[in-house]
């Protein structure tokens, strides 16, 4: 078994996809589906278990010769959740609890880690993994803290000489657009929202900048399309002799006018935007800039070309946003 936490989710369910389609169907999902079409998202897969997050240390207790895997991709992944407890159970104690199972049975471990851990960038996009190095970003939000909190307790058990799991992988994402994140309200990227606002010929808003360094709609993310995030997690699966912390991006930050672009020319519209206020409450914890430094994949042996934004946004327009069916 390959058990998938969040996978119901947007990589999770992504995931769940492409091993499916390399064979594996003895997949478990660890999600809560409530009461909305996030079901939707694993709806095409064949699973061998859906288990609640709250039973998911006696599965896996109960299951534990059977299980080759843990991708843990579930967390509360909002940058507005208020709730410092409910973030930090979730991707603190529960991370911590699945690295020590997965140590305990010589069970392979990969887990997301964010680009929000770095914070405003005043150290650069480095992925060094050190007790050093990590000790010196500064998270601007309490989810990247939470991300950032693991991501330092395992680099200090690592050094430690600690027991670990016998592969271990985490995976810094930066902002990951593709199907199946429909689900996620107002945290869906950027894509996903200005896509219906293009098809109905509407401007796209973009956040007024408030650097004079920087024009308004020149604020810039590393855009990474899902299917490359996924490539990276099944390659370093292909690979159990790898581990270590990883940024999974694009290597190429863009800006946000370019992405319009993107997206209203692939809906076959001329780009069409507007600038509005950036909301106070984001104002101070803004990120203006971030660029996924590759360098340490690269070197572990990963060679796939990342995908340009054009064409990963006319990839996501024709064959998910624009059609019938739009879940992968």
């Amino acid at each position: 078994m390959i058990v998938i936490t969040g996978g119901a989710g947007f990589i999770g369910s992504n995931l769940a996809a492409a091993l499916e389609e390399r064979g594996e169907h003895d997949l478990v999902v660890c999600d809560r589906l409530g009461r909305g079409e996030k079901w939707r998202n694993v709806a095409k897969r064949e699973l061998a278990r859906i288990v609640p997050p709250e039973r998911l240390l006696d599965f896996l207790d109960d299951h534990a010769r059977e299980i080759r895997a843990v991708f843990h991709l579930g967390a509360i992944s909002s940058t507005m959740e208020s709730d410092v407890d409910a973030i930090i159970a979730a991707n603190f104690t529960l991370s911590l609890q699945l690295w020590d199972w997965c140590a305990r049975h010589g069970t392979s471990f990969f887990y997301a880690s964010s680009a929000a851990t770095y914070g405003g960038a005043e150290s650069g996009f480095d992925d060094d993994g050190s007790p050093e190095a990590l000790a010196r970003l500064r998270p601007l939000n309490a989810y990247g803290w939470s991300k950032h909190l693991f991501d330092r307790r395992v680099a200090r058990l690592v050094e430690r000489g600690a027991p670990r799991p016998p592969q271990w992988i985490g995976c810094k994402f930066f902002n990951v657009y593709g199907p199946n994140e429909y689900h996620k309200g107002n945290m869906r990227s950027v894509v996903t929202q200005f896509f219906p606002l293009a098809a109905a010929g509407k401007p796209a808003p973009l956040f007024r900048s408030y650097r004079a360094d920087v024009p308004d709609g020149g604020q810039k993310r590393d855009f990474v399309y899902v299917r490359d995030c996924v490539d990276v997690l099944l390659w370093c699966h292909d690979h159990p002799n790898v581990n270590g912390l990883f940024n999974i991006g694009s290597g190429k930050a863009r800006s946000f006018s370019e992405l319009v672009a993107a997206v209203y020319r692939a809906a076959g519209r001329e780009p069409l935007s507007e600038f509005v206020p950036m909301p106070p409450a984001i104002l101070e914890k803004y990120q203006y800039f971030t660029e996924a430094r590759l360098d340490k994949l690269r070197q572990a042996g990963y060679t796939q070309p990342t995908t340009a934004l054009e064409d990963g946004i006319a990839d996501f327009v024709k064959t998910h946003l624009a059609a019938a069916d739009p879940y992968r």
